[in-house]
């Protein structure tokens, strides 16, 4: 068990540095990327299988006793977000093949998004402070290098707006862990939860964890803290922005989720706040999509508001309401990748990203039109589609808690999106080409990224026919949050 508790991280490693060996043979190394990628997705269902069995696996590396040593632990909710990052991972690796670009470009990708896997999996397994942050600091640099790839003007100003915002939040994640560790002698997640649910933190540790949770929300885009988002993803090779839509905010999001559990497992002014942010980030964001121009702005703004509803469910802090945030950010992982999927082909088919410069998809490319609806619909939270119950859960959630106008928010977003959607298809898909020739003449794109929109798009369709067992699975998942069994039972018994 101790080799699997590992093998999320390793896999990706193990992955890199084979392609780093034979980086000279360009085909050999997109084969090597590929296929230890699909190993992380096959780890991954494994570990899910095993969590849905009831089995959590946890364990201190090199032998070193907790809380000293570094911590792992893989529960219902860890297993489930490594799975869904071997899906997303695969389906941009898939997607870049055949790609018309230079052969040392895709070489690169392939390069860097295996380190940004690793940097993934690394922070969603760990179960102490410090390693976090030094996943959050390979997630850094592997990001930073993935949209800075290529060059140009435009791309550097949104990877140095990346950097510097970034920057800015692991910087303060250093201070907080710095500021923890100084006023309680550990960073080991099971025992800060102890000393919080017990009362026992002092005013320094409670000032280190509201300043390593303004981290995370800069990390997730939350109000008023998002700006870098919609500047920065647009920018980026087409599969390299549906990887960040896929996973990159949803980090920031895990860590908050998994940080206010463990420390506050019953509702309190740490709620309170993130249900007013979580609000406010779900209407800003949705209004500023309503405002764009470009398919990719549109997009990257309801990167924003979606967050707002994973960290609604967050705030609530019941069982169906925690169960309720991870399956909306599940369904958004998939739905958001394939959107930015979807648009980078009818980009690539148009000539253009601006909507004015767009249309004639619907008659010229039918299939397309439909690839497009099933994720744009599930956004908008239209049934039977993952997005219908992940917005239903959550609103119930919120009504169950007697807090109607945060429902209304939601609903009001709901309808948001469902502007921005429609503005997409009337302008790409129904209306003319300025140029009907230019469609024609485009062709279809390479045979995977359409492989990779399907396949998608068939997910988004099976997560909602499956809500039913998928909610069973998250409410025990939910449950785990609450209780942090894995995590205090790492502990030595003097200290438990």
């Amino acid at each position: 068990m101790s080799a699997l508790l590992v093998l999320p991280v390793m896999i990706p490693l193990t992955t890199l540095l084979l392609a780093l060996f034979f980086k000279r043979q360009h085909q050999l190394v997109s084969a090597i990327s590929l296929l230890g990628t699909f190993a992380l997705l096959v780890t991954g269902v494994y570990l899910v299988i095993l969590a849905h069995q009831g089995v959590v696996l946890s364990g201190q590396m090199a032998g070193w006793q907790a809380p000293f040593g570094i911590s792992l632990v893989i529960d219902r909710l860890s297993a489930v977000m490594v799975a869904i990052t071997g899906v997303i991972g695969l389906a941009t690796l898939v997607y870049s093949h055949r790609q018309p670009m230079p052969a040392d470009f895709l070489r690169d990708v392939h390069l860097f998004v295996q380190g940004l896997l690793a940097g993934i999996c690394g922070a969603f397994i760990t179960a102490d402070i410090f390693n976090l942050y030094v996943w959050f600091e390979v997630l850094l640099i592997g990001s930073f290098a993935l949209i800075a790839l290529g060059g140009g003007e435009r791309r550097l100003s949104g990877a140095m707006t990346y950097l510097v915002l970034n920057m800015l939040a692991t910087l303060m994640f250093l201070l907080a862990a710095g500021l923890v560790y100084g006023t309680t002698g550990t960073l080991n997640m099971g025992e800060l939860a102890l000393l919080f649910r017990a009362g026992e933190a002092s005013d320094g540790a409670w000032l280190g964890v509201i300043v390593m949770l303004l981290s995370f929300s800069i990390k997730a885009a939350l109000f008023p803290l998002f700006g870098w988002l919609p500047a920065s993803y647009h920018v980026a090779w087409t599969p390299v922005s549906a990887l960040f839509a896929g996973l990159l905010t949803k980090v920031g999001v895990y860590a908050l989720i998994r940080i206010v559990t463990l420390l506050w497992p019953e509702p309190g002014a740490v709620h309170t706040v993130l249900l007013w942010v979580g609000c406010a980030t779900m209407l800003i964001g949705g209004l500023g999509a309503a405002a764009q121009t470009e398919i990719r702005r549109i997009l990257s703004f309801h990167i924003v508001s979606q967050v707002g509803y994973m960290v609604l469910g967050l705030a609530l802090a019941t069982p169906l309401a925690l169960a309720g945030a991870v399956f909306f950010m599940l369904h958004n992982i998939v739905v958001k990748a394939n959107l930015f999927f979807v648009g980078g082909l009818a980009a690539r088919l148009t000539g253009s990203e601006r909507l004015a410069a767009m249309g004639g998809l619907y008659h010229s490319k039918p299939l397309l039109a439909v690839l497009f609806a099933i994720p744009a619909l599930s956004l908008a939270g239209i049934p039977p589609l993952s997005g219908f119950w992940a917005k239903f859960v959550l609103i119930k959630a919120t009504l169950d808690a007697g807090v109607w106008w945060a429902a209304f928010f939601a609903l009001a977003t709901g309808i948001l999106t469902l502007l921005s959607m429609s503005k997409i298809w009337n302008e790409s898909f129904l209306k003319p080409h300025p140029q009907p020739d230019l469609v024609a003449n485009n062709g279809n794109g390479p045979g995977g990224a359409w492989v990779t929109v399907g396949v998608l798009g068939a997910m988004t369709v099976a997560i909602g026919l499956a809500a039913g067992p998928i909610m069973e699975y998250l409410q025990a998942a939910a449950e785990q949050l609450i209780d942090a069994p894995a995590y205090l039972q790492l502990l030595p018994a003097e200290v438990n």
